[in-house]
């Protein structure tokens, strides 16, 4: 008999590609499951990554510029 393949265990994140308005990409952000099921719209989503996006500036001492469109990666 043929093993059955482990079924994968939901890991609670959506992912989210982004572009900025200076032209870089940022690809598979992980974003909180329950941020994205809100009906707040993509308000939450973007609140989350701008956060994200604070903490690496402050770590890396390059700031990033503002968010153009966020899209959820098939």
């Amino acid at each position: 008999m043929a093993k059955k393949k482990p079924q994968r265990a939901d890991t609670g994140f959506v992912l989210f590609d982004i572009l900025y308005e200076d032209g870089a990409r940022t690809s598979n952000r992980k974003v909180p499951a329950e941020l994205v099921n809100s009906y707040d719209g993509d308000g939450p989503i973007r609140g989350f990554i701008e956060e994200q996006d604070r903490k690496i500036a402050e770590m890396s001492g390059n700031p990033r510029g503002p968010i153009k469109s966020i899209s959820r990666v098939a």
